[in-house]
C-alpha cells in the first residue's frame, strides 16, 4: 500500500490524497459504505458497483460468527465470495467489545463472547482477529482494540488504552508476511493527555500502515468529538492515512475533513433510510411525516437516482409508512450516493484550494432538517429562555446584533459595532505579535482581561482556525463574574461565535486544549490572580468602564501590571480617555493610538518595548496629544490623589516617548 498526500487546503487542515491498496486506488477523503456481514444492506452487487465506492467495510466479529473462517478459506476470501472486485477494510471486532459488553468477558488474552445464535462461546483475541481478517482477505485490517464509552473515568480510559496498545503489538506480530495492510487505533476517550500518549506509543511502533481515531461517537457531545478528533489527527504522521471510525452525519464528515481526517465509515446512510430519513441538497428529510403524503415534488431535484428520478415524495412516504422493503432500498441507494458525491465534491474543492469557503458555506446547509417542509400543525411553542442572568441581560441593537448589557449601570458591551467585528479590529488585527504567531514565527501568551461574552477570545481563535500552522498560543481569560458568558451560551442564536466547541468546553471544564492552543479560564479578582498567570506577550484589556470596574482602571493597577511585564508586550483596549492614557504613561507604558471603534475616533495601545523591532509599527502619542491633554479638565482619574498629581505630571512630561526629536513610531 502507498499513500500519497497530494494537497492540503489553505485555511484548513483538509487533505487530498491517494491510497493504493491490493484491489483499488482510493481517492481521499473517502467514505466507506458499511457491509457488516459481507453485504451493504438492501443493495445488490449491481447497485453497489453503480455507486462505485473504492472501499467498503466488513466486520470481523460478525463474519466469524457466521459463516466462519472455513468458508472464506474455501472460497478464497470475501472478494470472490460476494463478487466484489474493489477494496475492503475489515473492522477487527473491537467495537463489539463495547457494544456487546453484557454478553462478553474481557481478559488480557481477549474477549470471550456468547454468540446470539446457537453454539459455544467465541474467544476473540488479537491473533484470532488477524487470522480471521487474513481469511477474509481484506485490503486493510484493523488491530483489535478495547473501545469504551467516551465518558468513562480517566482510570477506565487509561486501562483500555494500555490494553489496546498491548493488543496492537500482538496484532502486528500476528500479521506475519501478509500483504494486507494493518492500521493501529488511537484510544483515550475524551482525555487529551491520553490521546497524546496513545498516539505517541502507536506511532513509535514500526510497521503500521495507517492510524485510526477510535472511541468516538460513543457518548460524547458533538463539541467534544470535534475537539478530540482535531487534537488526535494532528498527532498522527502526515504521510499515512487517518481514519475516523464510525462517524457520522454528512456534517460530521465535513467537520472531520476540515480537521485533517482522510477516511470514514458509518451505518447512518442505510440505517436511517430504513426509518424514512434521507439526506438531500436542501436538508435532511423525514418521509414519515404526514406533510409528505400529498407532496408531488421529487425527494431531491438535484439528484438523478431512481428514488428522485422516478418517484414523488408522496409515493416514497407511502413505502416508508407501509414498511415496504423497496422504500428502504431506494432511500439507502440515495443516501449512499449523497455521501459519496459529497466526498467527491470535497476532494474537488481541496484540489481547487477553495475548501475553506466550501466548508464555511456547507456547515449551515448540511445542518438543515426538513426546512422546506414545516409541519402542518405547528408544535407547542417552547418557553423562551430568560434574557436576564445575574447582573446582565441580552441587548439587541437597532442594527440587529446582540450584545450583553450591565443592568445596573446600563452600559452595553460593544454597543455600536457588531461585537465580532469590533473584537477582530481592535484586539487581533492591530497586533504585530499575533501576526508573527499566525505565521508560525513565535509562540505567545495572550491575556484576555474581561472575558465577558468571549468575543475577543473567539476573534483570536477564529484567526487561529484560519491559520493551521500557527505557533503555540496560550490564552488566559480573566473574569470575576461568568454570568455574562453563561447568558450568551444560553442564546447561541444571536451569539453565533459561541457555537464553536472551544467556549462551551471552557465554560464546562475551565480549560480548552487542542494542538498548539490552550485556553484557560481564571475566575475571580484579576488583581488577586494575575500575578500567578504566565507572563503575557499580548493583553486584551476589556473590562467594563471605570463606572463599573473602577479598580481595573486605576493607576495602582496599571503600575502593578507594568511591574510584571517584560517586553515586547502589546496591550489593546477600547478606551481613548485622557485619564486612562495618563495612568498608563505614569505607570511606565508607552502609549500609541489604536484604530477607531464605533463612535470613538481612536482606541488605545499600551506597549512595553523589547529588544527587537516587533512593535515598530505602532504610532505613539506625541506633542499634539500632550497639548490637547493640557487643555483637559480631567487629566487624571478620581483614584489619583491631588497631592500626587504634580509628581505624575513630571513623570509624563519626561517620558521617553515625548523627548524632543523622538520618532512617531516606537523605536526598535
Amino acid at each position: 500500500m502507498t499513500f500519497q498526500l497530494r494537497a492540503t487546503a489553505t485555511g484548513s487542515r483538509a487533505r487530498r490524497g491517494t491510497l493504493t491498496t491490493l484491489h483499488s486506488v482510493v481517492e481521499t477523503p473517502v467514505f466507506m459504505p458499511v457491509g457488516t456481514r459481507g453485504a451493504v444492506r438492501t443493495q445488490t452487487l449491481g447497485q453497489l458497483e453503480q455507486l462505485g465506492p473504492e472501499l467498503i467495510l466488513a466486520n470481523t466479529y460478525h463474519l466469524m460468527v457466521r459463516p466462519g473462517a472455513d468458508v472464506f478459506e474455501r472460497f478464497g476470501g470475501l472478494h470472490p465470495w460476494m463478487g466484489w472486485k474493489r477494496g475492503i477494510l475489515t473492522d477487527s471486532g473491537g467495537f463489539q467489545v463495547f457494544s456487546l459488553a453484557k454478553g462478553r468477558t474481557l481478559t488480557e488474552e481477549g474477549a470471550a463472547f456468547r454468540p446470539l445464535s446457537s453454539g459455544g462461546a467465541i474467544l476473540l483475541t488479537p491473533e484470532r482477529s488477524i487470522h480471521m481478517q487474513r481469511a477474509i482477505g481484506s485490503d486493510i485490517m484493523m488491530v483489535l482494540d478495547q473501545c469504551i464509552d467516551s465518558t468513562s473515568s480517566v482510570a477506565d480510559a487509561t486501562a483500555a488504552m494500555e490494553l489496546t496498545h498491548r493488543w496492537a503489538k500482538r496484532s502486528l506480530a500476528a500479521r506475519g508476511g501478509s500483504r494486507q495492510q494493518l492500521f493501529a487505533i488511537v484510544q483515550g476517550a475524551c482525555y487529551p493527555e491520553l490521546r497524546r500518549e496513545s498516539a505517541a506509543v502507536l506511532t513509535n511502533i514500526a510497521g503500521f500502515d495507517g492510524y485510526a481515531i477510535g472511541g468516538l461517537a460513543v457518548g460524547e457531545t458533538k463539541a467534544e468529538r470535534e475537539d478530540i478528533c482535531e487534537l488526535t489527527a494532528q498527532l498522527l504522521p502526515t504521510h499515512k492515512p487517518r481514519y475516523l471510525m464510525g462517524v457520522g452525519t454528512p456534517l460530521d464528515l465535513l467537520e472531520a475533513v476540515h480537521r485533517g481526517v482522510d477516511m470514514f465509515d458509518c451505518i447512518l446512510p442505510t440505517a436511517w433510510a430504513q426509518h424514512g430519513k434521507a439526506f438531500t441538497s436542501h436538508g435532511r428529510i423525514d418521509l414519515r411525516r404526514g406533510v409528505h403524503k400529498l407532496a408531488e415534488q421529487p425527494l431531491d431535484a438535484t439528484c438523478d437516482c431512481d428514488a428522485c428520478r422516478l418517484y414523488t415524495r408522496s409515493y416514497l412516504h407511502h413505502l416508508v409508512k407501509c414498511e415496504e422493503p423497496l422504500g428502504w432500498q431506494l432511500l439507502s441507494f440515495h443516501n449512499l450516493r449523497f455521501y459519496l458525491r459529497l466526498m467527491a465534491t470535497i476532494r474537488q474543492e481541496i484540489e481547487r484550494d477553495t475548501f475553506a469557503q466550501f466548508y464555511a458555506a456547507q456547515r449551515s446547509v448540511l445542518a438543515l432538517d426538513d426546512q422546506d417542509n414545516p409541519p402542518l400543525r405547528q408544535p407547542r411553542t417552547k418557553p423562551t429562555r430568560p434574557t436576564d442572568r445575574g447582573a446582565f441581560r441580552v441587548h439587541t441593537s437597532t442594527q440587529g446584533f446582540a450584545s450583553i448589557q450591565h443592568v445596573r449601570s446600563g452600559e452595553i458591551m460593544h454597543s455600536v459595532n457588531h461585537p465580532d467585528a469590533e473584537a477582530e479590529r481592535v484586539y487581533v488585527a492591530q497586533s504585530a505579535l499575533i501576526k508573527q504567531a499566525l505565521a508560525g514565527a513565535r509562540p505567545l501568551v495572550v491575556w484576555d482581561v474581561g472575558l465577558g461574552a468571549a468575543h475577543n477570545a473567539m476573534a483570536l481563535i477564529r484567526a487561529l482556525d484560519a491559520a493551521p500552522t500557527h505557533a503555540p498560543i496560550e490564552l488566559v481569560s480573566f473574569e470575576h463574574d461568568l454570568d455574562a458568558l453563561r447568558l450568551a451560551l444560553e442564546h447561541t442564536g444571536p451569539f453565533a461565535h459561541l457555537r464553536h466547541p472551544a467556549p462551551n468546553i471552557l465554560a464546562h471544564r475551565g480549560r480548552f486544549e487542542r494542538e498548539r492552543l490552550s485556553w484557560t479560564l481564571v475566575e475571580g479578582d484579576f488583581l488577586a490572580r494575575h500575578a500567578t498567570a504566565p507572563r503575557p506577550d499580548v493583553i486584551f484589556y476589556d473590562p467594563f468602564s471605570s463606572k463599573v470596574d473602577s479598580a481595573l482602571w486605576s493607576l495602582a493597577t496599571f503600575r502593578a501590571l507594568r511591574a510584571q511585564l517584560t517586553g515586547p508586550v502589546e496591550l489593546f483596549t477600547y478606551t481613548a480617555s485622557t485619564a486612562n492614557r495618563s495612568a498608563l504613561l505614569a505607570a511606565g507604558f508607552h502609549v500609541a493610538r489604536g484604530v477607531p471603534s464605533g463612535p470613538k475616533e481612536e482606541t488605545t495601545i499600551a506597549l512595553v518595548p523589547g529588544g527587537g523591532t516587533e512593535l515598530a509599527g505602532h504610532a505613539l502619542l506625541g506633542a499634539e496629544w500632550l497639548a490637547r491633554r493640557a487643555r483637559s479638565t480631567a487629566p487624571f482619574g478620581a483614584d489619583v490623589p491631588v497631592e500626587l498629581r504634580a509628581e505624575l505630571e513630571r513623570v509624563i512630561a519626561t517620558h521617553a516617548q515625548f523627548h524632543v526629536g523622538a520618532p512617531a513610531l516606537l523605536p526598535s
